[in-house]
């Protein structure tokens, strides 16, 4: 580093110097049963992400293979005209950027990640319930996204080997090749550490969209002038959709806040390297409102361009390029789509649980631990995803999803800003004495827990029970606000006031 460099990073420091309160940390607690150097408050100087660094783990969520293909089946699911769907996107894209915003700043003030930030309001002990929670998701989305990761490699060993008529459990051999290729792909990467991942991020993201816009090109140039007026009608003449346009609207944004549910609940995972609350800010609004507005726009036209050509809804980009019969592009685009979805999957579904596991015992699992544990039960999921996951239904599966985990959006965000009105005492997260102050019952924040039964019963609901299937795709958005309202109504007695603060 040259010694301007130092000087520019001596002075950021320096007027950062009252933004974090990890300064005050005690070392004592690094004897507690809640400590391990993995959730210790991060240092100003270990703190390296610009914006940047934000935009691409937004980048490779929203462009990965299962981020298109959930956005592909929005286009064909509601019976709405095309540039109607592409702007609910976009509206879900501003929502869910406020969201991050709030759950990431405390994790920046503070240098935490989300597991040890929830014990605050749900207690030293009582945070595992979240975290568990979350690392379970994040467990399932992982094997989910390794299985969509490796059909893009299958592209390339086919073109390379051939396949095989021989399936098991829905795949052939060629198929199991790929996938066990991106298994350990994704396990060493993880275990090269978080900086790697960040630089592999920042090229996979920016890759990913040069591909997807020469797809949409010859995807445009194939079907000629058809596509367009196509937008406006296609989509709606294959939908069973039996709601109102505004009611198919506000359920595109619902489903879409929900696939962005797991992050946005744990997003300190990843605020907590950022330089300032500044650099977050950026990050977010270049990396989904406007980075969604491309993006749907993408899909629109790709889709709509597959029914113009094909006849039918192709909805995985993989596939897609295989139709388009340009073995270079194919190429690419396999790589690309590979890089962009394990890009998410170490950001979205490797860091955040093996985070979380290492919360449920700092002393004997580490976040290297943890990760393992999450890739080994992750195979399995994303073995059977095929067969018998999928048949789920990919957006009642990521409304069931984020519905489980919704309230604790809510109650994270009451509790910092208007319960604690946003100071938290760092020394005390990390302590398991009774007179600390986030021990409540034994370690466990019973109001807490009430709100979150109150907020997850409803939210779930709403995806399962059939009288309430008209709020499908809102169950995220009603968990979170229901989890939030009771939260502040058990806890308001325990509020700080303005004064005190």
């Amino acid at each position: 580093m040259s010694t301007a460099d130092k000087q520019e990073s001596q002075l950021h420091n320096q007027s950062n110097s009252a933004l974090y309160d990890c300064t005050t940390f005690n070392p004592e607690r690094k004897n507690s049963r809640l400590y391990n150097d993995d959730l210790a408050p991060l240092q100003p100087e270990q703190r390296n992400w610009g914006w940047f660094s934000i935009f691409n783990v937004w980048s490779n969520d929203i462009q990965s293979l299962f981020g298109y293909t959930l956005a592909a089946s929005l286009f064909l699911s509601y019976g709405l005209n095309g540039w109607w769907v592409m702007a609910a996107i976009i509206c879900s894209g501003f929502i869910v950027m406020l969201m991050v915003n709030l759950t990431g700043k405390p994790s920046v003030k503070y240098g935490i990640p989300f597991p040890v930030l929830i014990r605050a309001s749900m207690g030293i002990n009582g945070a595992n319930l979240p975290a568990i929670l979350r690392a379970i998701i994040g467990i399932f989305w992982y094997g989910v996204q390794t299985y969509f990761a490796s059909t893009a490699v299958a592209i390339l060993l086919t073109i390379m080997m051939g396949g095989s008529d021989a399936t098991f459990l829905g795949l052939n051999s060629t198929a199991w090749i790929a996938f066990v290729i991106v298994w350990v792909f994704q396990i060493m990467l993880f275990w090269a550490g978080v900086e790697p991942i960040k630089h592999f991020l920042n090229w996979a993201g920016p890759l990913v969209y040069v591909v997807m816009v020469i797809l949409m090109g010859v995807v445009w140039y194939q079907s000629g002038s058809e596509l367009l007026p196509a937008i406006n009608s296609i989509f709606a003449s294959g939908s069973d959709y039996t709601g109102t346009s505004l009611q198919a609207f506000t359920a595109i944004v619902g489903t879409m806040v929900a696939y962005f549910a797991a992050v946005v609940i744990n997003f300190g995972d990843f605020s907590r390297f950022l330089r300032s609350e500044k650099e977050m800010r950026l990050g977010n609004l270049v990396g989904l409102p406007i980075n969604m507005m491309f993006f749907s726009f993408i899909a629109l036209v790709i889709t709509a361009g597959t029914l113009v050509l094909f006849g039918e809804a192709l909805t995985n980009p993989a596939e897609i390029v295989e139709r388009v019969d340009a073995l270079p592009l194919t190429i690419v685009a396999a790589l690309t789509f590979f890089a962009a979805t394990v890009g998410i999957n170490m950001v979205a579904n490797f860091i955040p649980p093996a985070y979380d596991l290492a919360n449920l015992f700092p002393k004997h699992i580490s976040f290297r631990k943890g990760g393992l544990i999450t890739a080994v039960i992750a195979f399995f999921v994303g073995a059977l995803w095929l067969s018998f996951i999928s048949k789920i239904g990919i957006v009642g599966f990521v409304n069931v999803v984020g519905a489980i985990i919704a309230p604790f959006f809510g109650i994270l965000v009451v509790d910092y800003y208007l319960i604690k009105r946003q100071h938290i005492n760092i020394n005390d997260l990390f302590s398991d004495q009774p007179d600390g102050a986030y021990y409540y019952y034994k370690g466990w924040n019973i109001r807490g827990l009430i709100a979150f039964a109150i907020g997850a019963i409803f939210s779930i609901a709403t995806v399962l029970v059939p009288a309430l299937t008209k709020l499908e795709g809102y169950g995220f958005l009603l968990g979170a606000i229901l989890g939030g309202i009771a939260y502040w109504l058990l806890m308001r007695s325990d509020a700080v006031k303005p004064n005190q603060v």
